[in-house]
């Protein structure tokens, strides 16, 4: 494998761990489910995508690297569709999203 496929794939392995990081992170900052909801998932599948690049790059042309990109399509496909069933969810049983008018966002 030559230097610069492993330098692009070790960056895109870096950078797709920083996103994850970042959302876990927003699952603990955030204040309600919805904003919660939002940094993860928008993170997660940007981390995700990154990785599994990161790993196709590093597979080369192979049966592997097909599974990979197969791996990603899923990945593309079902996270915003679980974060809006779960959006979907918490509206539906009345669960309201924190306003930065509600005198109850200051605590």
């Amino acid at each position: 494998m030559s230097l610069a496929v492993d330098l692009a794939s070790w960056a895109l392995i870096l950078a797709g761990s920083f996103f994850t990081v970042v959302g876990a992170l927003g699952l603990v900052r955030m204040p309600d489910i919805f904003t919660r909801m939002h940094a993860a998932s928008v993170t997660d599948t940007v981390g995700a995508g990154l990785l599994v690049l990161g790993m196709v790059l590093q597979a080369g042309i192979s049966l592997t690297a097909l599974k990979l990109a197969i791996l990603l399509g899923l990945f593309f496909f079902t996270g915003p569709v679980v974060t809006h069933a779960l959006a979907q969810t918490c509206l539906h049983e009345k669960i309201e999203p924190l306003l930065a008018d509600d005198p109850a966002a200051a605590d």
